[in-house]
């Protein structure tokens, strides 16, 4: 159990105020909890939504321009097909499909060897200028190439390898001269039913980066395209385009199985940590608009949408920091606010306990004052003033009784020491009236004993020889002294009766 440091338990304000805040501060934090966890819910679900319409934007955004190069492409081809045999008039199709196209950053139709006659190898390739690394939109070139070169590269060889018309791997490096592209292609019909050629639109990788990157749902999210091999076909930093995602985020498990869930072409999200940053993708496979002629070929295209946790959790992350700070601000100051309320409430409780302490030290007199509280508090302090008072007056008693009992106890001390006086006087005189009374008694004794035996020889019968008895003289003399020694005795005995008497009248009047 907590313990709480000795000036707070010895201080009830401090201890009430603790209890209430606390409690407070328990139902604040379950309602915040409850509250942060459903806004977070409902922020992550709102970010989901979002994500989602994002995702549909981006993927009807792009599907838009792949489907305006589809038909731009096509509606050319369809034209072109009636002046085939003519060189010259590739050249100009393929010029009018770059101009009318700000999308597509060149055109090129190139054939089978000997599709010409005066040509043996012909590719019309015509595109805008690089100018800084960037696509001129005026600058459009001419270029007629007669060499074979062509052949070798991965635009016109993978398609006419695979006989698959449609949407091909993006050209990086070499392959797409100065800038990433991807390319739609078409096969150009041959005499003898196979294809004689090939017609390749390239689109710009960061050109389609920059469209698609317009629709972001936050400050700080991009979305991407990858094909299913994990190359990006379109990111905002352009110097991914030649490197795969999964490779690109093999140091941290967590972005790479993010990648991986991407690239495996399932709709959902993932939470990931790259570069001490937390992200969610948002991803989905990409699918195009069934339209009419339109060329339904498997892209195996992804598109996601990267959100860094900050866009989607930073404003309710700051709103738990204000929140927090709030509620710790709040409770402090509720605490002082309490502390004072309860502390001025507690205060006849605080006189009380002076009070109680001066009268526990012997100081009953102490005046406690009326109480001006209708509550618990003031009628404590009004049966502690009645019990002061009546602890006042009883000690008051109790005083005058002990100063009576105290009178009393010295006179009895006094009365005790008169008679402890008295008897040993009674003793002094017994053993003097003893004394006094032990001489006559036994002359008197002694002199009985001579008549009571004078008296038995008196009477015996005499022989006549001569008279043994005491003479009548002795015989009064014996009998005076007797009178005299019973009287002196008498006296004794009649001098004692008159001091009993005496010292019998004295105690009746005390």
């Amino acid at each position: 159990m907590i313990q709480l440091p000795k000036t707070f338990q010895r201080t009830l304000s401090v201890r009430l105020s603790l209890i209430v805040v606390s409690s407070m501060a328990i139902l604040l934090l379950t309602s915040l909890v409850i509250m942060l966890y459903h806004s977070r819910k409902a922020m992550k679900e709102e970010a989901l939504r979002n994500a989602e319409i994002t995702l549909e934007a981006t993927v009807q955004h792009i599907d838009n321009i792949v489907l305006s190069v589809e038909q731009a492409t096509g509606n050319i081809y369809l034209s072109l097909l009636p002046y085939l045999d003519q060189p010259e008039m590739v050249v100009t199709y393929c010029r009018r499909l770059v101009e009318a196209n700000p999308q597509i950053v060149g055109c090129a139709i190139a054939t089978e060897e000997n599709f010409y006659k005066d040509h043996p190898y012909f590719m019309a390739y015509v595109h805008r200028g690089v100018e800084d690394g960037k696509i001129s939109s005026d600058n459009i070139i001419e270029e007629v190439c007669y060499d074979g070169e062509y052949l070798k590269q991965a635009w016109y060889r993978d398609p006419m390898t695979s006989l698959k018309p449609g949407w091909q791997e993006p050209l990086i490096g070499d392959e797409a001269d100065e800038i990433p592209i991807i390319t739609f292609c078409l096969h150009l019909p041959g005499h003898d039913g196979k294809p004689a050629g090939i017609m390749s639109v390239g689109v710009s990788l960061s050109q389609l980066s920059s469209i698609i990157s317009e629709t972001k749902p936050s400050k700080n999210s991009y979305c991407t395209l990858i094909n299913s091999k994990g190359i990006y076909i379109a990111h905002p930093d352009s110097s991914k385009f030649n490197q795969k995602a999964v490779q690109l985020t093999s140091n941290e498990p967590s972005a790479r199985a993010a990648a991986e869930a991407v690239i495996s072409g399932k709709s959902g999200y993932d939470a990931f940590y790259l570069n001490g940053n937390d992200y969610y993708v948002f991803h989905k496979p990409f699918k195009r608009s069934s339209v009419t002629g339109r060329i339904m070929d498997t892209l195996n295209w992804n598109v996601g949408v990267v959100y860094p946790e900050d866009d989607i959790f930073g404003e309710y992350n700051n709103l738990i920091y204000y929140v927090l700070t709030i509620a710790i601000v709040g409770l402090l100051l509720l605490f002082v606010l309490y502390r004072a309320i309860i502390h001025h409430q507690l205060t006849p409780l605080l006189m009380l306990t002076a009070s109680a302490q001066r009268i526990a030290q012997g100081k009953y007199d102490e005046i406690i004052p009326n109480s001006r509280q209708d509550d618990e508090i003031g009628r404590l302090q009004d049966n502690f003033q009645q019990m002061q008072q009546t602890l006042a007056t009883n000690i008051g008693e109790l005083d005058k009784l002990t100063v009576t009992l105290q009178e009393q106890s010295k006179n009895l001390h006094m009365a005790y020491d008169q008679a402890q006086k008295a008897d040993r006087m009674k003793t002094a005189f017994l053993h003097y009236m003893t004394n006094k009374m032990t001489g006559p008694a036994i002359t008197i004794e002694k002199d009985v004993e001579i008549l009571v035996k004078a008296t038995a020889d008196s009477q015996r019968p005499q022989d006549g020889e001569r008279n043994s008895g005491m003479q009548p003289a002795t015989n009064s003399q014996l009998a005076v002294d007797i009178q005299q020694n019973g009287q002196t005795i008498a006296d004794l005995l009649k001098n004692l009766l008159n001091i009993s008497d005496d010292e019998i009248e004295k105690e009746e009047r005390l």
